[in-house]
């Protein structure tokens, strides 16, 4: 839009200004490498849905590009239109800006992952917002939900009077199902194990999944407490906003609970964004160097599985479940493995989705698009997407473990007549606990299944790692064959047969991809589960060369995935879990 009489409006002017400020290492990284290739457009549910150009993630960030174009790219300096360079020229760029940064991405970075260049369209986005919601152009609901937080220190505005009333209503209802009057909620217990803290939905519109939580917390025998005041909600919409300030305002309202209860460990509930802005982001908003650790509550819970602390009877919940990856656990935090072995530990009949884990879709709520309401159509236009997945797996029941995704999926479910129910993984753990009146004593010693039995051929083309791996396995408890080569491999399995093979898919000669093939299509081997473990290569990646592989030649998917570098205590999860189900398939 051209200038009037050569001047900007204030706020346009504003707005520029701020997004120079903006510009660190990060930011400018990903506004200057797209090479608009095309690769993220079939990745964002917007264009998948509608089919729409003007919804690609590459157009969709070029509205905010266009100003580092503009301003930090050399040619755009001197002939911005030749590179697409322009400006914020009126308070109505400002408008239209915030119907793509706001209303058409969810900064779900599933586009991120689908980049071969690393760009982070997401940090874009959120440059984008930031820069208009500093002038008030932002949805109203994202609007009042700041303020909540400014001034209130929840994300809904709940009193401490009607928070302290829920509380003490849930304390009666923990008591009433346990039978124990020592049953409770604790508020303000001073060095505890576990600072607690929550998604305000759970106060305000679902308290049950918070006593699902305590009750898990009470037959565990956990020493664990929640903020009786400020310092108990663990959302942060600095993260959807582009706000900073608020973003550290709402991390240091935590952290101070746990510092001033000396608390040992600050534990944040089921929920996406709450996890990633509390635990990833706000550490830095805040600039604070915290001395204690942070987890979800889906890792305590598998802790809790895994040593004896909490006992699980699966036949308490005989429905068909299905699993929704939040993005910010998946994508963006790293946590895929977890609700999976609570929920096959938990139900009866749990069915995957596909896609799953980082390259699962949004729930088309995130991005803090639950709160805005001017664009709800086209949020729920957008979710067919999601509702064909759940559709497809056939399950009753969809758990997940964001408060949010609830919300987004109910939503959708009732828009696309599904007949689904939503559950947290937390709610479906509680109803499977195995209880008894006097707590489960902790059990100091993880209990572990005996591994002696299970064989595992760890193929990699560098010895190193080869013997990292099978130290590693042998140390848990498992036996190990090794081989440097497919070659190799299939000369070992001729006289012995491994219950589960490790795979590094780049090596020389006869690549893993095409091991992966030939075992496969082998009549006597075929079934042996496959843990692909392996670097990717930028000219080759292998994630994407196993997803031809496997529709060019009608093959399985490999039953686990891992990059490399190796974690080893996610490895051993994944491990774990295929040969539980190996187990019980034998």
């Amino acid at each position: 839009m051209k200038m009037l009489n050569g001047q900007k409006s204030e706020k346009a002017q504003k707005a520029t200004d701020s997004f120079k400020s903006k510009m660190n290492r990060q930011a400018i990284l990903s506004f200057g490498v797209c090479v608009h290739c095309g690769m993220c457009t079939e990745s964002c549910h917007y264009y998948l849905a509608t089919k729409d150009p003007k919804m690609a993630p590459a157009y969709k960030a070029d509205r905010v590009r266009k100003l580092y174009k503009k301003y930090y790219d050399f040619a755009g300096r001197l002939l911005p239109k030749w590179v697409g360079g322009g400006e914020l020229v009126n308070d109505d760029d400002l408008k239209e800006l915030m119907d793509i940064v706001f209303g058409s991405c969810t900064m779900c970075r599933r586009c991120t992952f689908n980049c071969p260049m690393g760009v982070d369209k997401a940090l874009l986005m959120r440059t984008g917002r930031a820069i208009i919601y500093e002038q008030g152009y932002a949805p109203q609901g994202v609007l009042d939900v700041a303020k909540d937080q400014w001034e209130i220190g929840n994300q809904m505005g709940i009193s401490d009077e009607d928070y302290l009333e829920t509380i003490e209503w849930l304390n009666d209802e923990i008591k009433a199902e346990l039978d124990d009057d020592t049953a409770e909620i604790p508020l303000d217990k001073p060095n505890c194990n576990i600072v607690f803290a929550v998604n305000p939905r759970e106060i305000k519109y679902a308290p049950m999944s918070l006593l699902a939580a305590a009750k898990i917390f009470h037959v565990a025998g956990e020493s664990w407490t929640m903020s009786s005041t400020k310092g108990w909600d663990n959302t942060n919409f600095g993260l959807f906003a582009g706000d900073n300030k608020l973003g550290a305002h709402m991390g240091n309202l935590v952290y101070d609970t746990v510092e001033k209860l000396n608390g040992k460990m600050l534990v944040t509930s089921e929920c996406g964004h709450g996890y990633r802005a509390t635990v990833w982001e706000a550490p830095n908003w805040a600039a604070r160097d915290l001395k204690f650790p942070m987890k979800s509550f889906l890792e305590i819970m598998v802790d809790y599985v895994k040593s004896g602390r909490i006992i699980l009877d699966k036949t308490k919940n005989q429905v068909s479940v299905t699993y929704h990856d939040p993005c910010n656990l998946a994508r963006s935090g790293g946590i895929t493995e977890e609700p999976r072995f609570l929920l096959r530990e938990s139900v009866m009949d749990f069915r995957e989705m596909y896609p799953n884990r980082a390259d699962n879709f949004c729930c088309t709520g995130g991005g803090g698009a639950m709160s805005m309401s001017e664009y709800a159509k086209r949020r729920l236009e957008t979710a067919k997407i999601k509702a064909d997945q759940l559709k497809t797996t056939g399950a009753r029941i969809c758990s997940t473990a964001c408060h949010n995704c609830v919300d987004g999926l109910t939503d959708l479910i009732k828009f696309y007549k599904l007949g689904m129910k939503v559950n947290l993984v937390g709610e479906l753990v509680a109803d499977a606990i195995v209880w008894e009146k006097v707590p489960v004593v902790p059990v100091l010693e993880k209990v572990v299944e005996p591994l002696a039995p299970f064989t595992v051929l760890v193929i990699d083309d560098e010895p190193d790692v080869v013997t990292f791996l099978s130290t590693l396995f042998q140390d848990n408890g498992y036996n190990t064959l090794e081989a440097t080569s497919a070659a190799e491999a299939f000369t070992l399995m001729k006289t012995k047969k491994p219950d589960l093979i490790t795979l590094d898919l780049i090596m020389p000669g006869v690549s893993g991809l095409d091991f992966y093939k030939d075992l496969k299509t082998d009549g006597v081997n075929k079934d042996i589960p496959v843990v692909v473990i392996s670097g990717v290569n930028p000219d080759n990646p292998g994630m994407y060369d196993m997803r031809k592989l496997q529709f060019e030649h009608s093959l399985p998917k490999p039953e686990g995935y891992v990059e490399k570098p190796i974690v080893k205590e996610e490895l051993l999860m994944i491990i774990d879990k295929v040969l539980d189900h190996y187990r019980h398939k034998k």
